[in-house]
């Protein structure tokens, strides 16, 4: 969880997420949150934490397979990742599996991190059995971030690469972008490739010149 910038708002899901994997750790932690606040990020550095061999499945990409297929033996592992729960849930077929699966994780150790769009009460589920099992771990709710922590979260990020990031350069980054956290780290991305390449440093100058602010 190293990439993962523990503002006082998510640590205690950054906490359970890394203490999940001790004998003692939640066997299903769920978060929940409107797009933007940062849900695959978190699922995919916990897949990154730890020893134990686990995976990340985006849901959303993986509707339209058979969910016995996409599913199938992964609660041999130690952890699994499940992103946007909410784009298979009304299915039949991916409910009854993905049932399945937290009961057979649950056997076999394994232990889950589930994403959705809202909170397990408010799933559109029609296997109430799944509603239940989704509601008995660990809840959280992520919210959308204000500029200040996006400012801190682009700051951490560049840290991460080696940039120096003055907080007037992330401030006005802020000011100018696209408030999604996704679009301020796609600027980030551009900013750190141009940097590199004309060996200059970030400063608001810079960033107005890369950006064509």
């Amino acid at each position: 969880m190293e990439n993962v910038l523990a503002l006082p708002r998510v640590e205690p899901l950054v906490s359970a997420l890394q203490e999940q994997l001790h004998p003692e750790g939640e066997a299903l932690v769920y978060l929940f949150g409107p797009p933007g606040t940062g849900k695959s990020h978190l699922l995919q550095a916990s897949c990154h934490a730890g020893s134990v061999e686990t995976l990340y499945l985006p849901l959303a990409e993986l509707a339209a397979f058979p969910p016995e297929e996409v599913l199938r033996g992964i609660e041999s592992l130690g952890r699994v990742c499940l992103d946007d729960i909410h784009a298979v849930l009304g299915d039949d077929g991916w409910e009854r599996a993905l049932f399945n699966l937290v009961n057979g994780a649950r056997q076999r150790g394994c232990r889950l991190v589930v994403a959705g769009n809202a909170a397990p009460r408010a799933l559109h589920v029609n296997l109430a059995d799944l509603r239940s099992r989704l509601s008995g771990g660990i809840v959280f709710q992520l919210a959308q971030a204000n500029d200040e922590t996006k400012a801190a979260i682009l700051q951490f990020r560049a840290r991460r690469r080696g940039i120096t990031m003055s907080p007037a350069v992330a401030g006005y980054i802020v000011s100018r972008s696209p408030r999604a956290m996704e679009q301020l780290l796609d600027v980030l991305d551009r900013l750190d490739q141009t940097s590199l390449v004309e060996q200059r440093a970030l400063s608001v100058p810079f960033v107005k010149e890369v950006m064509g602010w």
